[in-house]
């Protein structure tokens, strides 16, 4: 057995590799490392277990992964740092071979194909699922397709975050990565070819004929290697497989687009923490908005606005287990609330509240975006729109699944008081400004939807609807077309005090405040457009016009033009609402996925993927495809 260390922020040569290619091994390494520049972000495809997530690239290489769940500490990040971030790749050696990359039908099983003339290698990543009691792994399998093809492997972990050093010891199974914090788990390489070690790190040359395969799992290193990593990973791929394709086959969406949105419905799965019940935002941190800005945020916990939307979306598809089990998140949450009632604007998955933000000052940050920053200050902010998701979600999950506990509520009921006395406040609203604290049309919005949809369930639940709760739903309503109508520009503003608009604006005839024909809205559409709209592009507000706290611009916002599609849709504006989400179906990446942000070239930016551009895409859609249909007529 060999043994290697390597330390999180810098990598050393080890004794026996040195010994092995001589005192050039350090310059090799250091220039193979210098030739990798970073993969744009939507070059990647992404597997996860319902607990992470990792990012595969058209390379072949894993950039980014956190273990064991959506918020630990990364293994892989060489997406936000090249040398210091850590990556595992896998790909055959071919010269000027293309590069092709698609999840197996109705998965999230993932296949990377490299085609050249001196042959074809693939390779399929995953992580399973659907296999009870199995250890949490990341299976790798390589195989050639055609002719005789060479491969290289390479693990190279970096610990918290490139923070913490390892050791590396070799068996004949395989390796097994040992970090100095007893804190971390180690992990186990389990290998169907030898492994030797090059700087610490592990590496392996290996040559595959066709129709030959070999097989590796990285998982936590905790009792006896279990069966063969090759039978491991046959008969895991087809449990795993199983698994997505049972899922995504309770799907009631049958109409245009199909493809696409079981796509994005299998991405917000994948984001989806099995164990807990809620989705995370995205499954990265860092990933910047604007390339060398400081919008780099930490996407990886439970938001109440966004996830209250991810389940309006999983209604709409017909999903049930998804919503309840939501439900009991935030059951809990409510529970666990201040005793005033007031909730967090986000959580841990798992519910915790320790979001405090700092910087990774080792990382460089992607394309030198820095500073990467974990945690975020936001989960401190005060949102007052959040309440209007998460009763209008409670209110959707009521009327199409059926009846919420007594207990919920009673929580409510003390959500929605609060919120009758203190929707006048100023907040921070849904883009999480910095600042300062504001009046915003959305969450003026949102508060009315929050009392609005309170009545409702009332209804249900009570059998009578709170006087109190009547008078405010209408002084808010007041106040909206009072306070935020500005007559010059006819257009409803982003904030008082602004003639700025802000494109959460479309959320108006979404949220059923506003027919999508009212003159007035007709005439803030016509001014959006104007301001906000660039092609399909749509940008949440221009900082130029109205400063948010930050240095930088702001790029296209994804659900926002998802938004603007389906208000198209509901004015009975087809064509252009067809022409318009098409257009943005071009942007997705080469397996359909996307991040928060679209540059202007079309590059894709933010934290990836993203939540909240799959679910306003499936709003999108399904509201499209059924108005078209409809106007077709019976013969459609």
């Amino acid at each position: 057995m060999r043994s290697g260390r390597i330390t999180g922020r810098a990598r050393k040569t080890h004794p026996a590799a040195a010994t092995a290619a001589g005192t050039d091994a350090r310059h090799v390494a250091e220039t193979e490392a210098a030739a990798i520049d970073y993969q744009p972000i939507e070059n990647y495809g992404v597997v996860g277990d319902l607990r992470t997530i990792a990012l595969v690239g058209l390379n072949g290489s894993i950039d980014f992964l956190c273990l064991p769940r959506f918020d630990s500490p990364s293994v892989f990040a060489a997406l936000l740092d090249d040398r210091r971030g850590g990556r595992f790749t896998l790909a055959p050696s071919l010269t000027e071979a293309r590069q092709k990359q698609l999840y197996l039908t109705d998965s999230n099983v993932l296949l990377t194909r490299f085609l050249s003339d001196a042959g074809v290698g693939e390779v399929v990543d995953f992580m399973p699922v659907g296999r009870p009691g199995t250890t949490q792994a990341l299976v790798r399998r390589a195989k050639t397709v055609r002719g005789e093809v060479r491969f290289q492997l390479g693990c190279a972990p970096r610990f918290d975050y490139g923070r913490t050093s390892h050791r590396v010891e070799l068996s004949e199974q395989g390796a097994v990565f040992t970090p100095d914090s007893t804190q971390i788990p180690a992990l186990r390489l389990r290998s169907g070819v030898p492994l030797r070690l090059r700087n610490g790190d592990v590496i392996a040359e290996f040559t595959l004929r066709a129709g030959e395969t070999a097989a590796f799992v990285l998982e936590e290193a905790h009792g006896n290697s279990p069966a063969a990593a090759e039978t491991f990973a046959v008969d895991a791929c087809q449990d795993t497989l199983d698994f997505w394709r049972a899922w995504i086959g309770r799907s009631r969406y049958r109409g245009r687009w199909r493809e696409t949105v079981n796509r994005s419905a299998l991405a917000l799965k994948l984001l989806t923490s099995d164990a807990d019940g809620a989705p995370v935002a995205a499954g990265t941190f860092g990933l910047p908005e604007w390339i060398g800005g400081q919008r780099n945020w930490d996407y990886r916990y439970t938001w109440i606005r966004d996830a209250s939307f991810m389940m309006h979306a999983l209604i709409r598809l017909g999903y049930v287990e998804e919503p309840r089990a939501f439900v009991r998140w935030i059951t809990d949450r409510c529970q666990e609330a201040d005793p005033d009632g007031v909730l967090r604007t986000m959580y841990r998955v798992d519910g915790r509240r320790d979001l405090e933000e700092f910087v990774l000052p080792q990382f460089e940050g992607y394309r030198g975006s820095a500073p990467v920053r974990v945690g975020n200050a936001a989960s401190a902010q005060v949102q007052l729109d959040i309440y209007g998701e998460l009763v209008d979600a409670v209110y959707l999950y009521h009327r199409h699944r059926g009846e919420i506990s007594d207990d919920l509520w009673s929580q409510l009921s003390r959500l929605v008081d609060w919120v009758c006395q203190h929707w006048r406040e100023e907040d921070d609203s849904i883009w999480e400004v910095r600042g300062g604290p504001q009046q915003f049309l959305y969450s003026r919005l949102m508060c009315w939807v929050a009392v609005d949809r309170a009545l409702r369930l009332a209804m249900d639940k009570a059998g009578r609807l709170d006087d109190r709760w009547q008078r405010t739903r209408e002084e808010i309503a007041r106040d909206i077309h009072d306070g935020f109508w500005d007559p010059k520009r006819q257009a409803y503003v982003q904030h008082t005090g602004s003639t700025a608009l802000g494109a959460a604006a479309l959320r108006l005839p979404l949220a059923r405040f506003i027919s999508p024909t009212d003159p007035r809205w007709r005439a803030t559409m016509r001014a959006i457009e104007e301001d906000l709209v660039d092609d399909a592009l749509v940008y949440r507000y221009r900082p130029a016009q109205d400063p948010d706290g930050l240095p930088g611009s702001d790029a296209a916002f994804c659900p926002c033009s998802f938004w603007y599609v389906e208000c198209l849709s509901r004015a009975g504006e087809l064509e252009k609402a067809r022409l318009v989400f098409e257009k943005m179906l071009s942007y997705a990446n080469h397996v359909g996925l996307y991040a928060e942000e679209l540059g202007p070239h079309g590059e894709h930016l933010g934290n990836f993927p993203q939540a909240f551009t799959h679910l306003a895409l499936i709003s999108a859609a399904s509201d499209l495809d059924r108005r078209l249909t409809e106007a077709a007529g019976p013969e459609r």
